[in-house]
């Protein structure tokens, strides 16, 4: 009598640890899965025996774009050698010779050319690829891996986010991907990058999800999915696929410095900006018209509070200000959803469209209230012009440290008389302001023998120093009463 027995997990467990004794190799299936009973919900994977039918299924509709654009500053050209970026550094023999005798005659254009990636999202055409691959491109073309070139147009990009969308002439057997769920992706999983790095075509690479929710400094919804999957200059603008061929990531930034760093973004960070690229050409989003600063721990113990996001500037006339919200509120809430961080708080007023309403719980003297705000639409045009009217991170940029208006909580816990000068918030390990001895909650009083009143006042006077000045603060420190520190901008 013979018995058909389907394995079960401890059956497998037992053959492998046979076979392992034995001295031999037991190979699963792809993406065996084991399972026994009163194991946990979710078990460690198998490693796949290979990658090919991922490769060979999603292959197809990654494709190769190459772009030529213009670039002033051509007189350059010959510095590539013989400048001090060149690999003969000290050697420079023509360089008086062309200075001398053809002056600024050196061509003052020349093209471009940049590699990149992308992948077919539909059958109509339209390709996802990164912002900065097409980004002030003369031409763009596309290469399928058919072989099949096309010129691609532009449809839309978005800065922001590095995404963009661009098309070719569709055709009935276009091959395409699909948008997965990046939210269910877990660390550890597989996934597998497809691009173009180098200029090598459809290079396939494999490996882990390392971390998500990695903020890099690329913009303001930095939320990246970090993979030690290889990618390098060329894979940008290609696809992180997980194990059913899906694209959970755009492949869009590496660590220059480091070996098995990738980042990528979010598939359901994408969907909804490269759907508005594709109905529109843009991306549209809401306007609060607020200057904010995350709270410390210093902060939130002054302010006695566990969590939102400090208002340090409210732009007049904008829907903010129109509301009734004022400095040093701090915002806990949009529409219920809670906020702790400024980022979190610029995507959420992000996400709601121009001419909504908006709920804003904020915190003000201790008490909880709510303003309903009808947002503005957020130009690049009205960031421009509030960044220059009120330069908030010059300073931090100059000196490596964040200040705060002190507020009535903070004069109380400091026992001052009166709430002139500023906190010291934030400052940057290894920054001159670290260096110089500055910590956080120090107060600042004086800079040159100038009264400092405010953060406006203080950002003022540092973004007047030229670079190489010598800068003295008055500073109040608690427990240790009055002391001035010099640093040089």
């Amino acid at each position: 009598m013979k018995f058909h027995m389907k394995p079960t997990g401890w059956l497998v467990t037992i053959i492998a640890a046979i076979a392992i004794l034995a001295g031999g190799m037991l190979v699963m299936p792809d993406n065996y899965t084991t399972s026994a009973a009163g194991s946990q919900p979710e078990q460690a994977q198998m490693v796949p025996r290979n990658f090919t039918q991922l490769a060979e299924d999603a292959g197809a509709a990654v494709v190769n774009i190459r772009t030529v654009k213009t670039v002033e500053g051509g007189g350059q050209m010959f510095r590539h050698f013989f400048g001090p970026d060149g690999p003969n550094q000290q050697q420079r023999p023509f360089d008086e010779f062309f200075e001398r005798f053809f002056g600024d005659q050196n061509p003052r254009e020349f093209k471009r050319r940049s590699l990149g990636s992308g992948f077919v999202l539909d059958k109509e055409g339209h390709i996802v690829t990164n912002h900065h691959v097409i980004k002030d491109a003369d031409e763009i073309q596309v290469k399928l891996q058919s072989g099949k070139e096309y010129d691609a147009e532009i449809i839309g990009a978005d800065e922001s986010t590095d995404l963009a969308l661009i098309k070719i002439p569709p055709e009935a057997d276009l091959p395409t991907l699909e948008l997965g769920n990046s939210k269910k992706a877990k660390i550890g999983q597989w996934v597998v990058a497809i691009g173009n790095p180098f200029g090598l075509d459809h290079t396939v690479t494999a490996g882990i999800i390392s971390a998500k929710g990695r903020v890099i400094g690329a913009g303001p919804y930095d939320d990246f999915i970090q993979t030690d999957a290889s990618i390098n200059p060329g894979n940008s603008g290609g696809p992180l696929l997980n194990m059913n061929g899906e694209v959970i990531g755009i492949n869009t930034a590496i660590v220059a410095a480091g070996q098995g760093i990738g980042f990528a973004i979010p598939s359901d960070l994408a969907r909804d900006i490269i759907s508005q690229l594709k109905q529109s050409g843009e991306v549209t989003r809401g306007w609060l018209g607020v200057g904010i600063q995350e709270l410390n721990p210093e902060l939130r113990e002054y302010y006695d509070v566990d969590q939102g996001v400090l208002v340090t500037q409210v732009f007049a006339g904008d829907p903010a200000a129109e509301a009734g919200i004022k400095p040093n509120d701090i915002i806990t809430a949009v529409n219920g959803k809670s906020v702790d961080s400024p980022r979190e708080l610029s995507k959420l007023v992000a996400d709601i469209q121009p001419g909504e309403e908006a709920e804003i719980r904020f915190i003000r003297d201790g008490e909880s209230k709510t303003a309903t705000v009808t947002l503005a639409k957020r130009e690049a045009e009205k960031m421009a012009e509030r960044s220059e009217a009120t330069p908030e991170g010059s300073a931090k940029a100059a000196l490596g440290m964040d200040v705060a208006e002190i507020t009535s909580e903070i004069a109380k816990q400091y026992n001052l008389e009166n709430t002139e000068g500023v906190i010291v918030s934030d400052v940057e390990p290894e920054s001159k302001a670290y260096e110089a001895g500055f910590k956080r909650g120090d107060i600042i009083r004086e800079i040159n023998h100038q009264p400092v009143k405010s953060v406006r006042e203080f950002r003022q006077t540092i973004d007047k120093a030229e670079k190489g000045d010598a800068l003295y603060f008055y500073v109040l420190r608690a427990r240790q009463g009055i002391t001035i520190i010099k640093l040089t901008k």
